[in-house]
């Protein structure tokens, strides 16, 4: 009787039942979004202290670095470029954590670094005029949002190993 060896390369996984393919999970590839954007975050904050730059332009670039290391990783894991509807998982899922990094960061600045008269002129000034900070708020999610989604869709096209032999 001979021994089959199992197939232990790559593939898609199936579902036994349907034949269609398993949804992957993706929160191994929102956290390499998250490692690219921090330590992209990192590098352009030690330039700042030297260069003066546009912080929207920091966290778009912040974002594109996040962008190509999730969609390589996704790609050379998988073998396959992503799908559209892991596009948009990937990317609330990148800027989510984005988000989430970016409160963390706000609190630790707020706890460790303001005192108790800074924070009462910031809560005060924040109390005076709210439309501005809210308005600002959503211009910089939807720019974090849209600079996600074209960054992983254009990375997901320029890597797709299919296309270019195709």
């Amino acid at each position: 009787m001979a021994r089959t060896k199992p197939n232990l390369g790559k593939h898609n996984a199936q579902s036994k039942y349907t034949g269609q393919p398993l949804k992957i999970r993706l929160i191994q590839y929102v956290g390499f979004f998250a490692i690219g954007y921090v330590l992209a975050s990192a590098v352009f904050m030690m330039v700042q202290s030297q260069i003066g730059l546009n912080p929207q332009l920091v966290t778009a670039v912040s974002i594109l670095a996040g962008a190509y290391i999730a969609v390589h990783k996704f790609i050379k894991h998988q073998q396959r470029a992503l799908t559209k509807s892991e596009m948009n998982r990937l990317t609330l899922g990148g800027t989510s954590v984005v988000w989430l990094l970016t409160a963390i960061y706000f609190l630790a600045l707020w706890l460790w670094l303001f005192d108790a008269a800074s924070r009462e002129v910031l809560l005060e000034m924040s109390a005076q005029q709210p439309m501005p900070l809210l308005f600002a708020l959503v211009v910089i999610s939807l720019l974090t949002l849209i600079s996600a989604r074209i960054s992983i869709w254009a990375f997901n096209r320029l890597l797709d190993t299919k296309r270019k032999t195709s």
